[in-house]
């Protein structure tokens, strides 16, 4: 009798457990939520931003509820199999684009909840767009040791409508302009690594893969709203694309969704 009431407790525990439904880490099952944000401030501006109050929210909930929120060469290295595990319920923090916002309103935050972040930039904005950050402030970010610096292409261009207008030959170059020139500037100005990409608007498809691959980029990201899993192509890792209305319990259904 003590045997079996033991056995329903076990079932009862399992099935009730946040972690049911999904692999833990080390298994090929593995599945991990990117979280994607824009940009941050005290009110909705835009379809973009997120209110920075809602950004302090996911990550206390994140803190509060056990989860653990890793860089993600972490992820990408699981990928590519240097890495034999991930620590139970990983998430990862990125950010596309180099808003101001990130310095103003980010920062602050992901410095008291010491979480690393990997933010994905189009350089051409940089120190030229009013609602960009300079090269002085990635660089300070960059010396907290939390934010890796990646890009995404040179100024963020659709590519779908730039292969309807343009030839072949043209469409390749500027296909090459964008993933060659955002590498070499990020290199040269924050004296780092550029090996991962985010595709402008989430759009790819297999020749922009080779082109990437052949630029030197080791890993890609896109913007399909499930968990990175390892049956995903690495060149285009699913993200989910963040708004202000994912709080409370429209957050937690991203975290708890069901692997794909």
């Amino acid at each position: 009798m003590k045997a079996k009431l033991l056995a329903v407790v076990f079932i009862v525990f399992v099935v009730a457990s946040p972690l049911f439904g999904r692999e833990v880490a080390g298994d090929s099952g593995t599945q991990v939520p990117i979280l994607l944000y824009h940009r941050f401030g005290p009110v909705v501006a835009d379809s973009m931003t997120i209110v920075t109050n809602v950004f302090e929210s996911h990550l206390k909930y994140l803190k509060q509820n056990g989860y653990t929120v890793i860089p993600l060469r972490d992820l990408v290295d699981y990928h590519l199999k240097k890495r034999s595990s991930l620590p139970p319920r990983s998430v990862v923090i990125v950010a596309d684009d180099g808003h101001k916002s990130v310095y103003s309103d980010m920062l602050p935050l992901v410095k008291k909840y010491n979480v690393p972040v990997t933010l994905f930039i189009y350089p051409s904005a940089i120190s030229n767009a009013s609602y960009a950050m300079t090269w002085n402030q990635l660089r300070e970010l960059k010396k907290t040791g939390l934010f890796d610096l990646q890009s995404h292409t040179y100024w963020h261009p659709n590519f779908k409508k730039e292969k309807a207008k343009l030839d072949p030959s043209a469409y390749n170059k500027l296909i090459d302009m964008q993933l060659k020139k955002s590498k070499e500037k990020l290199q040269k100005e924050l004296d780092t690594n550029i090996d991962l990409l985010a595709w402008p608007f989430g759009i790819y498809d297999d020749h922009l893969i080779a082109k990437a691959r052949e630029a030197g980029y080791v890993a890609a990201f896109s913007i399909e709203r499930h968990h990175a899993g390892n049956a995903d192509n690495i060149m285009a890792l699913p993200r989910y694309l963040l708004s202000n209305s994912n709080q409370g319990r429209a957050f937690e259904g991203i975290l708890t969704s069901p692997p794909k």
